[in-house]
């Protein structure tokens, strides 16, 4: 038992080792690390009410100054703050859909996986119909249908989500449930539900771990096209593609008010990739040096 945690724990040494020495998902980290505290500290920096909300006609559609970083909107709202509550909503929503995703399309990819057979074909023809259908278009149509509300936002980019995760799942697991571990599970009379998530999910969280890092970022960009076409977060309420949205009126007066929140979209999905990437190299064996 002391050796096996002792491989364990100097693979997780050997797999921080290899993450810290790509520089460019240090970066990405850099820049995550940097848009979560921004998020958790807002209103500390930022007031909501005075800052984020008030409008202040007087203020409206000035450029970016000392008092006021990013500059103003067309209602005199901070933009500095509003970007700064608004990653909130894109972090939130983010996190929240992709365990959505994950949890059900996991759940139905170690089925099918691990059953094969006539549930693997069920299962599998049922997300390909999903997969028929682009999943910002399933979004929108689970949107329009429920009503324009955070919670409905992150319940239809999680379900658009879930296909992609199922076929992740199942291949990993098809990989491994063959193995000398699984068979000694079901010599000893361990159940197939204790099997998969106790022996076989543990051993597929690599492939996982990447794909919902990645996820992340598609669900942010999701988040942001919902709300840009009215289908998200609803005013005054603060989110980076509504704030995208109500700045296209001004584009050629004030382009700061698209450029901000444009770029804070850009960093971010840049910032996921970036790590989603180092961690598929920093996971995968066949990269061992």
């Amino acid at each position: 038992m002391g050796n096996k945690k002792a491989k364990k724990r100097s693979m997780a040494a050997e797999i921080i080792q290899r993450l810290v020495r790509n520089k460019m998902a240090m970066l990405g980290l850099f820049i995550l690390v940097l848009l979560a505290l921004g998020a958790i500290f807002a209103d500390v920096i930022a007031d909501y009410d005075t800052k984020v909300v008030a409008q202040n006609i007087a203020n409206r559609l000035q450029g970016p100054s000392a008092e006021h970083w990013f500059g103003t909107d067309e209602f005199g709202r901070d933009i500095f703050a509003r970007m700064l509550h608004g990653s909130r909503v894109s972090l939130v929503v983010g996190l929240i859909s992709v365990s959505v995703s994950l949890i059900i399309g996991g759940t139905l990819g170690a089925f099918a996986g691990f059953y094969g057979g006539k549930v693997d074909n069920v299962i599998m023809r049922i997300m390909d119909i999903f997969l028929a259908v682009p999943s910002i278009l399933l979004a929108i149509t689970i949107v329009a249908a429920l009503g324009t509300n955070l919670v409905n936002v992150m319940l239809a980019i999680g379900i658009s989500g879930v296909p992609n995760f199922a076929r992740i799942v199942r291949a990993a697991v098809m990989s491994v449930k063959d193995q000398e571990f699984v068979e000694s599970s079901r010599a000893i009379g361990a159940s197939s539900v204790t099997i998969i998530f106790r022996e076989i999910i543990p051993n597929c969280m690599a492939p996982i771990i990447v794909q919902a890092t990645l996820s992340v970022a598609g669900a942010i960009l999701s988040t942001a096209s919902l709300s840009f076409i009215g289908l998200g977060v609803q005013p005054p309420d603060p989110e980076w593609g509504a704030m995208l949205s109500s700045g296209r009126n001004f584009l050629r007066d004030a382009v700061h008010l698209t450029l901000f929140p444009g770029l804070a979209i850009v960093i971010t999905i840049l910032a996921l990739n970036l790590l989603g990437d180092g961690l598929r190299d920093a996971l995968d064996p066949r990269l061992k040096q």
